[in-house]
């Protein structure tokens, strides 16, 4: 049995937004509105998901800001946009926790460094990271929820050799896992 079989509704997602709620711009950020894009499936994902999680968190790295190629009010703008649209696909996004500290600043709290969680449960103290999940698609994003205690899951299909407890093409695919495992449950009990 792995760990998706037991997630209970006062379990937390965590997730990464480059790379698993929007496309990864190559070599670069998603620096305004219309650089953002969606990934397929992602909005009926995340209705889904919200169905099985009390909360569900994004921590994003964002060191854009701290270079200076995007402003704090355009990342508010795409972090607007993205909220609003997965509320009004059925969705729910509890809180985003971002980073935007340059990497070489010694403490910073850029994933894999697990600051954004403890934050998160400053905040919402009723998080349990031993029932909480890190969905990422980077080695950064699975040493970050384990350096917190949670399940990581790896949504990446061209690597394979990243560590993580579940390997995923997508949040699409990660919902209809957990779908899958819910009413198979109900159907035995």
């Amino acid at each position: 049995m792995n760990f998706v079989d037991q997630i209970q509704p006062e379990w937390t997602l965590f997730l990464d937004r480059d790379g698993v709620i929007n496309v990864r711009p190559l070599n670069d950020y998603v620096r305004r509105l219309s650089d953002f894009t969606f990934l397929e499936g992602v909005e009926e994902a995340l209705s889904i998901l919200s169905g099985y999680f009390r909360h569900i968190f994004v921590v994003t790295n964002q060191q854009g800001v701290g270079k200076g190629l995007m402003s704090r009010q355009s990342l508010d703008e795409i972090h607007n946009f993205m909220i609003n649209r997965i509320e009004q696909a059925g969705g729910l996004i509890t809180r985003i926790y971002v980073c935007t500290e340059l990497e070489h600043i010694a403490g910073n709290c850029r994933k894999p460094a697990p600051q954004m969680a403890f934050l998160a449960q400053k905040d919402y103290p009723d998080i349990d990271f031993s029932c909480s999940v890190m969905i990422g698609d980077t080695l950064s994003d699975m040493q970050f929820g384990r350096n917190a205690g949670m399940h990581t899951v790896y949504v990446n299909q061209s690597d394979a050799d990243v560590e993580a407890d579940i390997h995923v093409g997508s949040l699409i695919e990660f919902a209809q896992l957990i779908q899958g495992s819910k009413q198979f449950i109900n159907q035995t009990v």
